[in-house]
């Protein structure tokens, strides 16, 4: 028995909501392949599509040590066999991680002799993003997991509703940025303000999404927490970003744990016609980049 799904990239802590808030986006993702095997255990046969040593022991791998979890929270007595084709560049802020791990899962639990709800996934799913970034945080999880845009707590998923017409652009230079060491600049202490002022901003941004409200999403998408400590890694990120919001974006920040910026929009059309000039602003700093226009609802992972 074999079952083959696809994952979909993702833009992480949508600028407000650092390690809760997600949504996924159309276009790259990657594709996983899982046999169910009759050994007991779990195996990384393949992985392609990178030029970067990623690891083969399924413990120390963000789909194996998933399924690892898996396979002992059902007490399954068989075992499963992986191959991974990535189509997200590593280190790019797109949740390439996640989306291995939530596609081996996805194609994994369709294997089962009885398959568990796309909730019940999510827990399996934290114990291999820990294994990819230190952390158990599902900020690209969930979005990949339930499609569109999802607030993503240690123990369950919500989908926050996005009218339909709203957009994203997300562009990714042709630079790496290791999570752990995005990470890294984070530690140190902060004011008590600047936590008031960022639950502020993520308060507008959720209820602007509820209300279908721009005006409120305007006034909230903006990280006074995070971008300010992580945006001297990024080459060019003040000049990309400063570019989306003079095209009339309702906000834009750090995809994830960057490089790649995002920023969304009230129509497709302002996100499509967004994307040149702040692919511009990354060539002005010497570097080449892709982009991808997706809707906020954009779909979850799905079996091949």
């Amino acid at each position: 028995m074999i079952a083959r799904a696809f994952s979909p990239a993702s833009v992480g802590n949508v600028a407000v909501g650092f390690d809760i808030l997600g949504h996924a986006i159309e276009g790259a993702g990657d594709t996983v392949t899982v046999e169910r095997i009759a050994a007991p255990e779990v195996r990384i046969a393949a992985i392609r599509g990178t030029t970067v040593q990623l690891p083969l022991e399924p413990e120390h791998n963000t789909a194996g040590a998933a399924l690892i979890a898996l396979r002992q929270a059902l007490a399954l007595p068989f075992g499963f066999s992986v191959s991974i084709d990535k189509g997200i560049a590593l280190g790019s802020g797109m949740g390439g991680s996640a989306a291995s791990c939530v596609a081996a899962l996805v194609a994994a639990n369709a294997l089962l002799d009885t398959p568990l709800d796309r909730r019940a996934l999510y827990p399996f799913a934290l114990d291999g993003e820990q294994v990819a970034s230190g952390g158990r945080h599902g900020d690209n999880l969930g979005p990949m997991l339930l499609g569109g845009l999802v607030l993503s707590t240690a123990d369950r998923l919500v989908p926050i509703p996005v009218p339909a017409q709203w957009h994203s652009l997300l562009v990714h230079p042709d630079a790496v940025l290791e999570t752990r060491r995005a990470r890294e600049v984070l530690q140190g202490s902060y004011a008590l303000g600047e936590f008031v002022a960022q639950s502020s901003q993520l308060a507008l941004v959720l209820a602007g999404c509820h209300q279908a409200d721009a005006a409120l999403v305007r006034a909230g998408l903006r990280d006074v927490l995070v971008e300010p400590r992580r945006a001297p890694l990024i080459t060019g990120f003040g000049p990309a970003r400063d570019a989306a919001l003079q095209a009339g974006a309702m906000g834009a920040s750090i995809s994830g744990a960057g490089p790649s910026v995002f920023a969304w929009f009230e129509h497709r059309a302002q996100a499509e016609a967004a994307a040149a000039p702040v692919q511009a602003a990354f060539a002005a700093h010497g570097l080449s980049s892709q982009a991808w226009v997706s809707s906020l609802a954009s779909p979850a992972a799905v079996l091949l």
